[in-house]
C-alpha cells in the first residue's frame, strides 16, 4: 500500500475537486483551491520567520481558519504537528512544547507567557490576503511523524505518541471507503485537535473531497439543531454528547433526517445512548468504534443492525466494539486486548515509556529496549470479552479512565495533588453519573485547604482532568488487605 502524507491526501482532493467546499468555519466557506492557497501562504510565512522548514510545529489555535490551515501548512513543510490545547494551563502547554522539542508555535496572537519556543502570531486577515499563496509550496517528505500527541501518564508525566504516514494511510484507506466519504458529504468537526479522533474529521474529509463543517461550542450542546441546519451527512463524536443533549431536551425524535452515518468513539457507547440517537436520526447507520491513540484513532468497529430488535444484548449494556479493521490483528491475553498491525505506532517519544507496554509473539511481556518491532503486540490496558462473536469492552486493567473522551490516568491527577504543600495522601476516583458521563472526585489527607486546591489543579491539568470536587478526609479507608479502598471512596460520591 502507498503511504501518502496527510498533505498528499489533501492535495489529491484539491487537484481533483478544486471548486468543492473543503472547509466551513466561522460563517465562511473555502473551496479546496482557496484553502490550498491559504496553506501555501501560511507555509511561506513560517519559512520566513523560522528561516527553514521546522521539524516540529506547535499549533495553539482553536476552531478557526488558522487551526486548519496551520495543520495543513505544517504537513506541507514535512513538519510534525504538535496540537496544543487552547484551554490548557500555560504551564502544561510550556511543558509540552519543551518535551516535544517544538521549533515554532503557530498562534492567532502572541501568548502572554513564554512557551519555550518562538511564536509565529498570525492574524486571520493575513491568511486571506488577495493574491497570496498562488505559488505552489512543495517540500520533500522528511520521514518525520505526521503528528505527536501527549496522553495522560500514570507517573504524572504525559507520554508522547508519534504517529506516522504509514499508520495514517492504513487508517484512511479503510475508513474513507467504509463510510462512503466523498464530494457532497458534509462532515462534523466535533473533536479538539489535541484529541486524535480529530484526524478523522480533518483528513478522512479532505482525503475524499468532502466538506468539513465546524460547529461552535454552543452547537455541540444542541447537535440536532446543528446537523439539521448544516445538512450534516456524517457525524462523529464521543457518546457523552448524546447524554448531554438528551438531558437538556435537544435531541428530539426525527430531528436529523440528513444524517447517513453516525460514528462514536472515545468512550463506551451504551445501548440506551444508541437508541436515543437512532430515534433522532432514523435514517442513519450507527457504528461504534474503538481504539487508543497508539493504534491510530480506531482499530475495531461494530455496526448496529438496521432493526433495533436485532441489536445485541451485552453483559454490561454497551454496544460491542466488534471486529478489527483490515490488516489489524488482535488477541486477548488474561482478558487484556493486545493489538498489532499497520496502524500500531512505533513506540513512545521517550523509549522508557515502552517498558511494560508490549507482548512478544508467544504472549510473554516484552523486556527488550529501543524501538518495538512490528511483530510485537501493543497492550491496550483494556479488558474485553467475546460475546456472541463480537468483542465487548469491559473496562480497564489500570486506573485509566475516559472523561469527555480523553484518556485520564488517575495517577497523574493524584501526583499533581500530592505535589501541593500540606497534602499527605491523595486518591482520585471516577464515578459514572446517571447520564453516563464520567466525573472525577478527589479526596486527600493533610493540612492543605480544600477550597484552594481546585484552583491550583486548574493551573496544572487540562480542564477535563480537574476533579469536580476535592474533599479533605482525616484518613483514607483501607480494605482487608491494608490497601486504600477505592470502592469505598467511590461509593461516597455515587448518587
Amino acid at each position: 500500500m502507498t503511504h501518502r502524507t496527510l498533505d498528499g491526501w489533501f492535495r489529491r482532493s484539491a487537484e481533483d475537486h478544486p471548486d468543492a467546499i473543503a472547509l466551513q468555519v466561522d460563517g465562511r466557506t473555502f473551496t479546496y483551491a482557496e484553502l490550498d492557497r491559504v496553506v501555501n501562504h501560511l507555509g511561506e510565512m513560517i519559512l520566513h520567520q523560522h528561516g527553514k522548514a521546522p521539524e516540529r510545529v506547535g499549533l495553539l489555535a482553536g476552531r478557526s481558519l488558522l487551526a486548519y490551515a496551520g495543520y495543513l501548512a505544517a504537513q506541507r513543510l514535512s513538519a510534525t504537528v504538535v496540537p496544543l490545547g487552547v484551554t490548557f494551563p500555560v504551564s502544561r502547554t510550556a511543558w509540552t512544547v519543551r518535551a516535544a522539542g517544538v521549533d515554532l508555535v503557530l498562534a492567532g496572537e502572541q501568548p502572554e507567557a513564554e512557551l519555550g519556543a518562538p511564536v509565529c502570531a498570525v492574524p486571520e486577515a493575513l491568511l486571506t490576503e488577495p493574491g497570496a499563496g498562488e505559488r505552489p509550496l512543495r517540500t520533500e517528505p522528511a520521514g518525520r511523524p505526521a503528528y505527536l500527541l501527549f496522553t495522560s501518564g500514570s507517573t504524572g508525566r504525559p507520554k508522547g505518541v508519534p504517529i506516522g504516514d504509514r499508520q495514517i494511510s492504513a487508517y484512511l484507506s479503510h475508513v474513507i471507503g467504509r463510510y462512503e466519504l466523498g464530494p457532497g458529504a458534509r462532515v462534523s468537526q466535533t473533536f479538539d485537535l489535541t484529541f486524535d479522533l480529530s484526524v478523522f474529521d480533518l483528513f478522512a474529509t479532505w482525503g475524499s473531497g468532502a466538506t468539513l463543517v465546524v460547529p461552535s461550542r454552543t452547537d455541540l450542546l444542541a447537535p440536532a439543531g446543528f446537523v439539521a441546519r448544516e445538512q450534516i451527512t456524517h457525524w462523529f463524536s464521543v457518546p457523552s454528547v448524546i447524554s448531554v443533549a438528551a438531558r437538556i431536551g435537544r435531541l428530539p425524535a426525527g430531528s436529523m433526517p440528513s444524517l447517513r452515518w453516525s460514528l462514536f468513539c472515545g468512550e463506551q457507547l451504551t445501548a440506551q445512548q444508541a437508541r436515543a440517537w437512532r430515534a433522532a436520526a432514523p435514517g442513519s447507520v450507527v457504528e461504534n468504534l474503538y481504539g487508543p491513540t497508539e493504534l491510530t484513532l480506531s482499530c475495531t468497529h461494530f455496526r448496529l443492525p438496521a432493526a433495533e430488535s436485532a441489536w445485541p444484548v451485552t453483559s454490561n449494556g454497551t454496544v460491542p466494539i466488534g471486529h478489527p479493521h483490515p490488516g489489524t490483528e488482535i488477541r486477548v491475553v488474561d482478558g487484556e486486548l493486545c493489538v498489532r498491525g499497520p496502524q500500531r505506532f512505533d513506540g513512545y517519544l521517550d523509549e522508557a515509556d515502552n517498558a511494560g507496554r508490549f507482548r512478544t509473539e508467544d504472549g510473554a511481556p516484552w523486556t527488550g529496549s529501543g524501538t518495538p518491532g512490528p511483530e510485537l503486540w501493543y497492550r491496550t490496558g483494556d479488558l474485553v470479552r467475546y460475546e456472541d462473536g463480537a468483542l465487548v469492552h469491559l473496562g480497564r486493567t489500570d486506573h485509566q479512565v475516559k472523561v469527555q473522551g480523553y484518556r485520564v490516568e488517575l495517577g497523574e491527577v493524584e501526583a499533581a495533588l500530592r505535589d501541593q504543600p500540606g497534602v499527605s495522601e491523595a486518591i482520585v476516583v471516577a464515578v459514572a453519573e446517571p447520564t453516563g458521563a464520567t466525573v472525577l472526585h478527589a479526596v486527600y489527607t493533610g493540612t492543605a485547604e480544600s477550597d484552594v486546591l481546585p484552583g491550583v489543579l486548574r493551573t496544572l491539568l487540562p480542564p477535563h482532568a480537574v476533579p469536580r470536587t476535592v474533599v479533605h478526609w482525616s484518613e483514607l479507608p483501607l480494605n482487608t488487605n491494608g490497601k486504600v479502598d477505592r470502592a469505598a471512596i467511590s461509593s461516597r460520591f455515587c448518587n
